[in-house]
């Protein structure tokens, strides 16, 4: 642990360092002498007096505009913030000698630049409703879209991607990440091998398959318990409501991730270590888990609906339960049910890849991200000496922070174009 605060120490004197060499100043050696803690406020106000000094500015040279009059301080903050984290990335990526860190901006930008032109390739090619969503779309949800697509390419077409079998056992264990033989790496296997001689690179592709797809099909199978009992208690009412209500509620007060791992460790005991029985018993739970909040959702949307004109028309015309259900109220709550189901599905991938990184999710041989985080994180020990090897756990965590930031963007567009904003 020692050596990780120890290279973040360093990054972080080496980041402030060009800061504030690039303003001519030079680090006083009082505040290099500082603790992280100490060091990380001192940078924190003087980003907070840049961007005091940049809306002073702002105000004066623009003879006090209502842009730069109506701007508050963390607006102005937030520029400063923007400006320094740029300035960052560049020294990190021009000056530190670290391959993989500037293989991820390298990697960040082309990903914007082609998040670009599939926003622009979805205006001009397709369906006139396609263009016009695409014609409406901000660059950070077509860059979501892009990352979901490759993810659910990844995961479907693992198998014929992948260059190993995520069991296979290969000749070459703790090969470094890089594919330079010269640092220990080999150009057959570029992100390395594990422990025991297994490819990163394949696992990362297998994990794909395991923990999106299984959360994938986790988060359906709460949308269909949830969206079902929600819409029914606000159809019906009366003692099904309040009894499917408290249930509810029961279920809710308990932690999700404490009583998942509780049920999970109660299901591992019983299947007795059988690989796919734990498998379907974790989508069960966490799907039952999870179907509480898409309950209260679909629950509270339903009655709103319910009281509508066209609800009270459809029953005097004789109509059933399911289509007052499927034809009348899913349609009218499909835009809230649709948003929730992303940030439902970021949960529900989290929550598996937590379950395993405790030993209780996907279990082995089968890849998965949060396992490897949780196997490869004995590697973070060497960040002060060996970069290469300290980066081999973030690739799996970077993994699910792609996807999970991917999600939110779709989400946070869906959820402002259901509420009827305008740019």
């Amino acid at each position: 642990m020692s050596t990780v605060f120890g290279a973040i120490n360093a990054a972080l004197d080496a980041v402030v360092t060009a800061i504030f060499s690039g303003l001519g100043l030079l680090v006083p050696a009082v505040y290099a002498a500082q603790p992280f803690w100490i060091r990380a406020l001192i940078a924190l106000a003087a980003i907070g007096v840049a961007g005091w000094m940049f809306r002073k500015i702002g105000q004066v040279l623009s003879k006090n505009r209502p842009y730069f009059r109506d701007m508050t301080f963390g607006v102005a903050y937030g520029f400063a913030f923007a400006v320094w984290a740029l300035g960052a990335t560049a020294h990190l990526f021009f000056i530190v000698e670290n391959p993989f860190f500037r293989w991820a901006i390298q990697l960040l930008i082309v990903f914007a630049i082609a998040a670009f032109l599939f926003r622009l390739l979805g205006r001009g090619v397709g369906t006139t409703g396609s263009r016009k969503l695409f014609r409406g779309m901000p660059l950070t949800a077509a860059f979501g879209i892009l990352i979901i697509l490759i993810y659910a390419f990844v995961a479907i077409f693992a198998a014929a991607i992948a260059p190993y079998g995520q069991e296979q056992v290969l000749a070459n264990a703790n090969i470094v990440p890089g594919g330079n033989p010269a640092t220990g790496g080999d150009p057959a296997y570029p992100l390395g091998t594990d422990q025991i001689g297994r490819d990163i690179l394949s696992r990362l592709i297998f994990g794909a398959q395991n923990t999106v797809g299984i959360a994938f099909v986790t988060t359906c199978l709460a949308f269909f318990l949830g969206g079902s009992l929600g819409f029914l208690a606000a159809t019906l009412g009366g003692w099904l409501d309040q009894l499917l209500s408290r249930i509810v509620d029961a279920l809710m007060a308990i932690p999700a991730l404490i009583f998942a791992l509780l049920l999970m460790t109660i299901a591992t005991a019983y299947a007795q270590g059988e690989r796919t029985q734990v498998t379907l018993y974790m989508i069960l739970i966490i799907a039952v888990i999870d179907s509480t909040r898409v309950f209260r959702l679909s629950r509270a949307v339903g009655q709103s609906i319910v009281v509508m004109d066209y609800i009270e028309a459809a029953r005097l015309r004789g109509e059933g339960l399911g289509y007052l259900v499927f034809r009348e109220m899913l349609p009218n709550a499909y835009a809230p049910l649709l948003a929730e189901f992303g940030l439902r599905f970021c949960f529900v991938f989290l929550t598996i890849a937590s379950l395993s990184f405790l030993g209780v999710g996907i279990q082995p041989p089968f890849a998965d991200w949060g396992t490897m985080v949780r196997d490869l994180s004995q590697f973070i020990n060497f960040a002060a000496f060996a970069p290469n090897v300290a980066v081999t756990p973030l690739l799996a965590a970077g993994a699910i922070a792609l996807l999970t930031v991917a999600v939110n963007f779709v989400v946070d567009w869906m959820l402002h174009r259901s509420s009827g904003l305008k740019e």
